[in-house]
């Protein structure tokens, strides 16, 4: 019997994508497609999904990882992976420990989407290496340090170095090594276009905590 696969993501093409992907194999079937995460429950409430494909940030923000937390702890026997265009390593770490089964890029495709089911449905967890690098200024993504990437993402929010300080339990002085760090490396001249210019690459994703 194929297997039922629900599709949630809010971007009408990429959608159509999943679905031309999942309608075109003998080994799945089309349970839905939803432009919303809120209704997946319901789905898998009615023991009609096997294996959902789940965007991460919808028009609400990142509610794929929420759903996804949900349905694995109501529905764990429920295969999901998660898929994204947007390279913040936090959405791989977040949606680790929700136990997702795989998580796939839109822009890095190691592995075709189709290859990526068949792996999932068997057992396996699927997961890349790492986020896709992005460019910011004169520096690629993976040139941070874990902890510059910790600033950087407060940074993104507005928080000042003090605010800093006591969010990461850092002293005044390490938090402005690791800004002084960062404005190097991109070669930027303000902490608002270094705050920028990090959201607009998608390195960092303001509504993810």
């Amino acid at each position: 019997m194929p297997h039922r696969v629900l599709i949630v993501d809010d971007q009408l093409i990429p959608r159509q994508l999943f679905e031309n992907t999942v309608t075109g194999s003998d080994r799945y079937v089309l349970a839905a497609a939803l432009d919303s995460a809120a209704m997946a429950d319901a789905w898998c409430a009615g023991g009609q999904v096997d294996l959902i494909i789940m965007d991460v940030v919808m028009d609400d923000g990142p509610t794929g990882l929420e759903a996804a937390g949900r349905i694995k702890t109501s529905y764990p026997q429920v295969k999901i992976i998660v898929v994204t265009s947007l390279p913040d390593a936090l959405f791989l770490e977040r949606a680790r420990q929700i136990g997702v089964d795989s998580f796939w890029y839109k822009e890095l495709q190691s592995a075709p989407l189709l290859e990526v089911m068949d792996r999932t449905m068997a057992g396996e967890r699927v997961w890349p290496d790492h986020p896709p690098r992005k460019q910011l200024g004169l520096a690629d993504s993976s040139e941070f340090t874990d902890r510059e990437m910790d600033v950087l993402r407060l940074l993104a929010k507005g928080l000042t170095d003090r605010e800093i300080c006591e969010q990461l339990h850092l002293s005044f002085n390490t938090v402005r090594y690791h800004v002084d760090n960062l404005m190097t490396k991109t070669g930027q001249s303000s902490r608002t276009g270094l705050a920028v210019m990090a959201v607009m690459s998608g390195v960092i994703f303001p509504g993810i905590e």
